[in-house]
């Protein structure tokens, strides 16, 4: 018996070390391979649609020469404006969505690289109760019912360690790292993005507030100038030099002049409400930070523009597009690779004992209660290839969906460029010329009141004149709004004012201290470690897993 135990033993070792030895020639050849294998297409650019020059650059206010748009904002030199910019960054709710996105990008890509190693690592332990049955196939009384040290029950106890991995053979896993890369650049590029449009949104609603101002100061100056002439035209018709029609238009324009005035007063409060909403704030809040009128804001005369090659680099959403594509088009390989076979290896050490006849549990601490077992392995869907195959078709046209995104992005980022510098341009024109006509017509005004009141011409005329007044000034307001407006417009569009987020946090402290507390988010709550490098970037794919 002992001669049988030493050789089962012998041949047990012989077995383990063939395995070790076949294991270890499998994994070498398998990690020489994975270093260059890896199918699906790389990522390539697609070529874009781009203006040498916009078409105002032979304007003397557009300025080919790039700019630094980091806080562009500080042209108007409105420190109010600046206040509330720095305000919306700090407390926006959509920004720290958008923030806490980057993070949720980060988790995935620690999952996706955690998969390029040993899939599944476990540590198994259990303790067992079997009885053997007398009535099934395999345990008649010719095999078990002679033999009482078997009995039909026993106790089984075992602990030990197992590890499972599929090889990245074809580059699997690799290309989900390179789509999770993308996807979190393309977050960070989302955020920016954001941050770009509500720096617009905060400088645009200003601007619409103190010309909405501007207008109810207006409309409020002319129910003054119409409630004058509505006196005199009362004291005429008491007099009776004329009619009770020329009573009757000034009280009509009188309150059609009131009504505006309402109009103009709610549209104002709204404006308001929004720009609260877009700091974080309740509606009025904001009250005692307008209060002081400061007039529209003064746009400088002339813009950098810099050339239409500059979008590329400079605005987030082409950024964030092209992200998309790169990680739609590592998808290809991740679906890709389902077509070949899939290599693993496998392992598992561990002791296991029964009590059954002679042993005991207790057995389970020693060490010939070992088990070993390690081997390749490898899996092929041979009748799927199918179903695989339009995975593949689908990845493929999800991607060249995401390329013709990206062209049309950069096609739509040129026209918001060209509409924001014509408007810039054009609104600077309009404001000469009806600063002029507003002029004319309040001198129109003063000399029908005169010849109105001298009885030189009828009501009609001062009423003519004065509706032209306001609405040649109205419409002065707006122009002078429009100016700045279309200064933010074209900011907007060349992709300025995302640079201020450098260096800092993409969630407020609180925030993160709050996901902290709840959650062990180790280092990736830190900028630093947030970003991977760009795809154009050399560096390996292969990282230490998030822990």
């Amino acid at each position: 018996m002992t001669d049988v135990c030493a050789e089962n033993a012998v041949s047990t070792v012989a077995c383990f070390r063939r395995a070790l030895k076949l294991g270890q020639v499998f994994v070498i050849a398998l990690t020489l391979l994975t270093g260059c294998t890896m199918v699906g297409p790389d990522f390539l650019r697609p070529s874009t649609k781009l203006s040498g020059q916009w078409l105002e650059a032979d304007d003397p206010r557009v300025e080919n020469a790039p700019a630094n748009y980091r806080e562009w904002w500080k042209a108007f030199n409105d420190p109010v404006l600046e206040d509330l910019i720095q305000s919306a960054y700090q407390q926006n709710l959509s920004l720290r969505i958008a923030g806490v996105r980057v993070f949720e990008a980060r988790a995935q890509l620690g999952i996706a690289i955690g998969e390029f190693f040993p899939q599944a690592q476990q540590a198994l332990g259990s303790t067992t109760y079997n009885r053997i049955s007398q009535t099934a196939l395999g345990t008649s009384q010719t095999q078990i019912g002679q033999d009482t040290s078997i009995g039909l029950s026993y106790m089984q106890a075992q602990v030990g360690l197992g590890a499972s991995w599929e090889l990245d053979f074809w580059g699997k896993y690799r290309r989900a790292i390179q789509s999770a890369d993308a996807n979190l650049l393309g977050s960070i590029a989302a955020y920016d993005n954001a941050l770009v449009t509500l720096t617009g949104d905060v400088a645009s609603t200003y601007v619409l507030i103190r010309t909405l101002e501007d207008r109810l100061k207006i409309a409020k100056e002319n129910v003054e100038i119409q409630k004058e002439s509505l006196e005199i035209a009362k004291v005429r018709f008491q007099g009776g030099v004329t009619s009770d029609r020329d009573v009757q238009q000034a009280v009509a324009e009188l309150k059609n002049t009131e009504a505006t005035v309402f109009q103009l007063d709610t549209q104002l409060r709204q404006a308001k409400n929004a720009l609260c909403t877009l700091l974080g704030l309740l509606p009025g809040q904001l009250d005692d930070v307008l209060s002081e009128t400061s007039g529209i804001p003064m746009a400088p005369l002339q813009v950098a523009a810099g050339i239409p090659a500059d979008l590329l680099r400079r605005r987030p959403d082409i950024r964030s597009a092209e992200y998309q594509a790169v990680a739609l088009c590592a998808q290809i390989g991740v679906a890709k690779a389902d077509l070949y076979p899939a290599f693993s290896l496998s392992g598992n050490f561990g002791f296991l004992a029964s009590d059954v006849g002679q042993f005991q549990l207790g057995d389970l601490t020693s060490w010939k209660s070992r088990t070993v077992s390690l081997g390749p392995a490898f899996q092929w869907n041979l009748l799927n290839y199918g179903q695989i195959t339009n995975r593949v078709r689908v990845q493929d046209a999800r991607f060249q969906e995401a390329l013709v995104s990206y062209q049309n992005t950069v096609l739509q980022a040129q026209q918001e460029v060209e509409n924001g510098l014509v408007a810039f341009i054009n609104a600077q024109q309009r404001v000469g010329s009806l600063t002029e006509a507003a002029d004319a017509a309040r001198q129109s005004v003063d000399l029908a009141m005169i010849q109105y009141k001298e009885g030189v011409t009828d009501f009609t005329t001062v009423l003519t004149a004065q509706q032209n007044l306001l609405s040649y000034q109205l419409s002065l307001a707006d122009s002078q709004g429009a100016v700045p407006q279309g200064l933010i417009a074209t900011y907007r569009a060349l992709g300025g004012g995302w640079e201020i987020r450098e260096g800092q946090d993409f969630i407020p402290a609180e925030v993160k201290e709050t996901m902290e507390k709840r959650t062990d988010w180790g280092k990736l709550l830190t900028p630093a470690d947030a970003e991977p490098p760009a795809p154009e970037t050399p560096g390996s794919l292969i990282r230490a897993p998030d822990w």
